[in-house]
């Protein structure tokens, strides 16, 4: 991001959701890469989305001795997971989808996606809601299971006016009701949820990804366990590509 100031300076956000112990390292060639780039000042900040990417080695500071001289490089750290959420549901509207992953406690989630709501119909465009809301359910797969994300979500108007989760929910609905005439209401249910489920995986990763292969299609519609779906779903920040993401 180019900071118009006097002089103009370049900040570089990174977030990271897993560990990596090079990371600091790459920081640093990161930096150096966009400075040589652009010739400009540029400040690297790390945002660690969950206490699964923390790392001792991650202080804020990098560097290393060498003969006759040393390099020293300083960035931010911010770990999320550490953070009011009031920060986020009072910054700037791109920084809400960061309040649901900060330190608020699990019973206060749906207030926060009530505050978050609020906002953004008083001062967001639909384009832009359902943009949000769509980063915030990925944010969300970080800290909890894609079925509770989807309940914690589900009254949010910005998600209930689109037409695409819309038609995932209906179609889980309808075949749980198919599958429950022949195997009893509850079993149905669950089969209507995974399904729905595993067409959010497919939806999210297709974002990402591109379009899945049909192997791919067939391996994650044939999954039949909400565990082995979450573990997708929380792979799915790490993974480069669909065959890495199944692999």
């Amino acid at each position: 991001l180019r900071v118009e100031a006097d002089p103009p300076w370049l900040l570089h956000l990174e977030f990271q959701a897993s560990r990596d112990p090079t990371l600091a390292r790459r920081l640093l060639r990161y930096n150096v890469l966009i400075h040589e780039r652009h010739r400009l000042p540029t400040l690297s900040a790390l945002l660690l989305l969950r206490p699964q990417a923390d790392d001792p080695t991650l202080t804020g500071r990098y560097g290393y001795e060498a003969p006759g001289g040393s390099v020293a490089f300083e960035y931010r750290l911010l770990k999320v997971w550490e953070t009011s959420p009031e920060e986020w549901l009072t910054g700037g509207l791109g920084t809400l989808p960061l309040a649901p992953v900060s330190a608020v406690a699990e019973g206060r989630v749906p207030e926060v996606i009530a505050r978050m709501e609020a906002r953004l119909l008083r001062e967001a465009e639909t384009e832009v809601q359902q943009a949000l809301w769509i980063s915030t359910f990925l944010l969300m797969g970080l800290r909890f299971g894609v079925q509770e994300v989807g309940k914690l979500l589900r009254g949010v108007n910005a998600m209930q006016e689109s037409t695409t989760y819309q038609a995932i929910l209906e179609e889980g609905r309808r075949k749980g009701e198919l599958e429950g005439r022949r195997k009893g209401e509850l079993e149905g249910r669950r089969k209507g949820e995974l399904y729905a489920t595993k067409q959010s995986l497919l939806l999210i990763g297709s974002g990402k990804f591109g379009p899945p292969s049909a192997a791919v299609r067939a391996h994650i519609e044939g999954l039949d366990s909400p565990e082995g779906l979450d573990a997708l779903a929380e792979r799915l920040w790490r993974a480069a590509s669909w065959d890495e993401l199944i692999a």
